[in-house]
């Protein structure tokens, strides 16, 4: 009765193809002659190790995910039609921080001279270097200043040059041959239009840019391509949907959901595959990021954080006072979580796939205890990760706090450090969760399949052929 099923697939070892990392059967029958004492557990999974990591699931299990993820995805594109924004919203230019007109410059010439001669009319300084004032003060009257020349090279000024003194004190020294970015107001007196407000860093930037592209490319291949491309995708619908639809008055929470959820599906999918694999990754962080939504809601309302806190969120609110402030820090969490949420669910399922696949006789308990070991690592190494890198965000202002010698809980208790905090642990409670989370939904995923195998494996070696051959078409 076996005959038929011969060429394709010797009758003697199907059952061990799992041993051998050969879907075709070709090498495993002289590899494991002994192999017939594997019993039932072992034949439905007899070709699972020769498709790669993307192992298959039933296919009753594939439509139960298609019929979570497709409504999603569809919700989501409907979201994105209804919210686009037809890019920002105009607004008078107030000169202020970034809201001013720039241009691009060049230093052409550099000369030193005597600061009592460019600062005449400053006050005259007491001597007295004790205080940051007074040593900048005697700095300014017996240092040496410079004068740089600083030639416009866009615009309508265009070759047009100004001269700026830099300080003795001055953070930013400027050299002949720096290229620098020009703020422009028109409001002002002809010979004070321009003045120089950084430097250009455009070179430095792009080589940078370049060097990681190339080694994202060189070491991940294809898949680091995608990855490449899904970056691409997200900046674009940061810079073309979240933000715009923001500053056109539409709720922060709704539009960050919504942009975070398009972020996910394209990068997942477009880096790891349209597989069952890659949509418990996407269903891990949904459930994740809903909780990490909910949580941020609730102690944000209770810690009474407006979102208003520094000189940046302040222009915000005077330009745009429709926009919800406390929203756009909830708005910010969700999307500052994204990523690191998005690394713990792909690597807690891969982690059970391949465990599935190294060991197809453990069921859904087993493989989620063995998951769940390789997560505590996991959340161990990245929470430390999300606090340190917050912390490091915020180290000139954890600096402040530290020279004006304040009390733990006063500096805990200001808005501005209760922000970090709140952030922090909020996004960090989503990540602890999302790791028992997508580890039990691998298991039950992956797992799923064995029964409905099982009785299929029983008659002889034929069962193992259609199974093999069964598994190459599912994704």
């Amino acid at each position: 009765m076996t005959t038929p099923q011969q060429p394709p697939f010797p009758p003697h070892d199907p059952r061990r193809g799992a041993g051998t990392g050969h879907g075709d059967g070709r090498e495993s029958g002289p590899a494991s002659p002994g192999a017939h004492g594997t019993g039932a557990g072992g034949h439905g999974h007899s070709h699972a190790h020769s498709h790669g990591p993307a192992a298959p699931v039933s296919r009753h299990l594939r439509k139960v995910i298609a019929a979570v993820l497709i409504p999603f995805a569809a919700a989501v594109l409907v979201g994105l039609a209804v919210l686009w924004p037809g890019g920002a919203p105009p607004h008078e230019r107030t000169g202020v921080g970034f809201d001013r007109q720039t241009q691009q410059g060049t230093v052409t010439k550099v000369v030193e001279l005597s600061c009592q001669s460019v600062n005449a009319s400053g006050v005259p300084p007491t001597g007295d270097t004790s205080t940051a004032e007074g040593s900048s003060a005697v700095q300014q009257a017996n240092g040496e200043c410079k004068r740089a020349t600083i030639r416009v090279d866009s615009g309508k000024d265009k070759g047009r040059t100004f001269d700026e003194i830099v300080q003795p004190d001055q953070s930013r020294q400027l050299s002949e041959g720096q290229k620098v970015v020009v703020a422009y107001e028109p409001s002002a007196p002809e010979d004070l239009q321009y003045s120089v407000t950084d430097i250009n860093r455009r070179v430095p930037m792009a080589l940078l840019a370049g060097i990681f592209a190339l080694a994202v490319v060189v070491v991940g291949r294809l898949r680091g391509l995608m990855a490449l491309i899904s970056l691409a995708v997200s900046f674009l619908l940061l810079n073309f949907f979240i933000l715009p639809a923001i500053l056109q008055g539409s709720n922060p929470l709704l539009v960050a959901v919504i942009g975070s959820s398009a972020i996910m599906l394209i990068a997942l999918y477009l880096c790891h595959g349209l597989s069952a694999r890659t949509s418990v990754a996407v269903l891990g962080t949904l459930i994740s990021l809903v909780l990490i939504g909910v949580l941020g809601s609730l102690f944000i309302d209770w810690a009474a954080l407006t979102g208003n806190t520094d000189d940046n969120t302040g222009l915000i609110h005077g330009l745009y006072p429709t926009i919800d402030m406390s929203g756009l820090l909830l708005a910010g969490v969700i999307i500052g979580s994204l990523g690191v949420l998005d690394d713990v669910t792909v690597t807690q399922t891969s982690a059970v796939w391949e465990l599935h696949e190294a060991n197809p006789t453990l069921g859904r308990r087993g493989l989620y205890r063995a998951g769940i070991r390789i997560g505590r690592d996991h959340i161990a190494s990245v929470v430390n990760t999300l606090v340190l890198a917050y912390a490091g965000a915020a180290l000139p202002l954890l600096l402040l706090f530290s020279i004006a010698q304040s009390g733990v809980g006063t500096v805990a208790n200001s808005e501005l450090v209760a922000e970090e905090i709140v952030r922090t642990l909020v996004g960090s409670i989503g990540l602890v969760a999302s790791v028992p989370v997508t580890t039990a939904l691998a298991a039950l995923v992956v797992s799923a399949d064995r029964p409905a195998d099982r009785p299929a494996a029983q008659p002889t070696g034929a069962a193992p052929a259609r199974g093999g051959r069964g598994r190459r078409r599912k994704r």
